[in-house]
């Protein structure tokens, strides 16, 4: 088969069916993954997604499954904390949107029981199409926490990612995507934030995606920010690909892309999430 120029695919998440949330259990969790798979390929999206639905979690519905499903059973970090812990979380720059922290770093980051490799191969078999497994970056997962252990957020970051690497070495997804909501708004920050992201990109068996955005609380953007302040970051990636935020946004910005390194293909978002607009083909 033909492979077309330009494939299309999905950021990663899908909602959540209400009758899975309503009546939670693994059977009902797999029967979903094949809803959603099968709505990509009767789309034909190219490159499909399991919704991220892997991440839902039947013994505890209200599971975030962006930072929780991660952070929740990494060894090191307790996910029990008082107020002050509360207090000095919310003392930290830019983590206004949560109220408290995923968890408080009080060891070394150990992998506990994380396991992506089986969330991996309970999808694996459902579909022959080609097919894409997300994590969160390790950079947005430490912003989520309470360090009073490393006191140092890029060796925590690098801890987080020496986890996930050993584990995203294990998926033989046709392509790994990180995905990074937070230093869109936090650039300074950039000057060091690529190298945990590479130390788990470098693991990857396939294709290396990174998907970023201004966040989506709500509805709503969270961060504040330019691509353009972005772009010796995304220079210093090891990617093959960037999935990237630009249908809220207009494309104004597509103009800073022209220096891009050529060899970093362009994921352009065209469906605006935050939108209940239906858009037409044109």
């Amino acid at each position: 088969m033909t492979q077309p120029s330009i494939k299309t695919t999905v950021v990663g998440s899908y909602p959540l069916p209400a009758w899975l949330a309503a009546n939670p259990s693994s059977p009902a969790l797999r029967d979903a993954i094949m809803v959603v798979l099968k709505t990509q390929e009767l789309a034909g999206i190219d490159v499909i997604s399991d919704g991220e639905l892997t991440r839902f979690d039947v013994n505890h519905p209200e599971t975030n499954g962006m930072i929780e499903y991660f952070i929740r059973p990494l060894g090191g970090v307790s996910s029990e904390f008082g107020r002050p812990d509360i207090a000095a979380f919310r003392a930290q720059q830019g983590m206004g949107f949560r109220t408290q922290p995923a968890g408080v770093v009080q060891g070394p980051i150990e992998e506990g029981t994380l396991n992506l490799p089986t969330a991996w191969s309970m999808v694996k078999p459902l579909t022959q199409s080609p097919l894409k497994f997300t994590v969160t970056a390790p950079y947005m997962l430490a912003k989520t926490l309470l360090d009073q252990h490393y006191q140092d957020r890029e060796e925590l970051s690098m801890a987080i990612a020496d986890v996930l690497r050993n584990q995203v070495s294990e998926i033989d997804a046709a392509v790994l995507q990180l995905d990074e909501a937070n230093l869109t708004g936090h650039p300074a920050d950039a000057e060091w934030a690529h190298k945990p992201l590479n130390h788990v990109l470098d693991a990857a068996q396939g294709e290396r995606a990174i998907h970023l955005c201004f966040g989506n609380y709500g509805g709503q953007s969270i961060q504040r920010g330019f691509w353009r302040d972005l772009l010796p970051f995304l220079n210093a990636l090891h990617v093959d690909h960037l999935v990237l935020e630009f249908a809220r946004r207009g494309y104004d910005e597509l103009e800073v892309f022209r220096d891009l390194r050529p060899e970093i293909a362009l994921g352009v978002g065209v469906v605006d999430i935050k939108d209940n607009e239906v858009e037409t083909p044109e």
